[in-house]
């Protein structure tokens, strides 16, 4: 006999979202940023509720970019491979340059 209640997992929110691949036009565009700018350093963004983990890419000058990746691990093997510093940005945050930088684009217009 049905009780009517329904079953519930009180953990549901821990377990791991399935792993998606990073596709080739982000491994290019990442590829391209590193290659086309000086002094890069990488910062892992962990993931949330809202958004996967991400992959922070800083040029020396502030400018920068960000993309979706699979896992840290994946983040830490594409710095590793393209000789980039990587941090935690969870830890460290994120540099003052790219702070300026957005607000010098921001007073441009």
């Amino acid at each position: 006999m049905h009780n009517g209640l329904v079953a519930f997992r009180w953990d549901f929110w821990r377990s791991q979202p399935p792993t998606e691949r990073v596709d080739a036009a982000t491994v290019t565009h990442l590829e391209d940023f590193v290659a086309g700018h000086r002094g890069v350093e990488a910062f892992l963004e962990p993931q949330t509720t809202m958004a996967r983990t991400s992959l922070l890419l800083v040029a020396f000058d502030g400018e920068w970019t960000r993309r979706s990746i699979e896992s840290p691990a994946w983040g830490r093997k594409f710095s590793g491979r393209h000789g980039l510093p990587i941090y935690d940005a969870a830890v460290v945050g994120y540099p003052q340059r790219m702070r300026d930088y957005n607000a010098r684009r921001k007073a441009q217009g």
